[in-house]
């Protein structure tokens, strides 16, 4: 069943991660649209500087959960390469249930109302031409939350059976 659950985590979190390198192109192709309307036929588009944001931010979203199972985040590891694999188990779901959880759930905690407000209003852009979804990117931040949250629930599982295991 914990095999299960990691895999099925895993699984999605690499299609989605995987998925979403293909925005970075998108993302530099939209950009050197900007740069090529603005500066070829002097048009510019507050729209299109908007949507960089906008795609910039579901880069990170689809990323941040595939980043934790590449185990692609910063950490120190001063003394963390000198402990047994045991040990080394032991300090990750520590840090999984201590620090990675606890950071989840104050970041959707401190910004549930923030979203929801945005959303109740269908908060729009401030700019006369921009883009009017501002409540769909400000719902990134629980979007980022949640799926780092379930990718360490799966990182936690893996210590777990790590630390059984030896």
């Amino acid at each position: 069943m914990i095999n299960r659950i990691i895999q099925t985590i895993d699984y999605c979190s690499d299609r989605l991660g995987k998925a979403g390198s293909w925005l970075a192109l998108l993302m530099v192709s939209v950009m050197f649209l900007i740069v090529l309307l603005r500066y070829a036929f002097q048009i510019g588009s507050i729209a299109l500087q908007e949507s960089v944001m906008y795609i910039n931010a579901l880069i990170f979203t689809v990323g941040v959960g595939y980043t934790l199972k590449e185990q692609g985040h910063v950490r120190v590891d001063v003394f963390y390469n000198k402990l047994n694999a045991k040990q080394q188990a032991l300090v990750d779901m520590l840090g999984c249930a201590v620090f990675l959880m606890l950071t989840v759930g104050f970041i959707l905690w401190a910004s549930w109302d923030y979203v929801a407000v945005s959303w109740r209003i269908l908060e729009g852009s401030a700019e006369s031409s921009g883009l009017p979804l501002v409540y769909l990117l400000k719902t990134t931040i629980l979007l980022i939350a949640s799926f780092l949250g379930i990718q360490g629930v799966a990182e936690f599982l893996k210590s777990m059976k790590k630390y059984r295991q030896e």
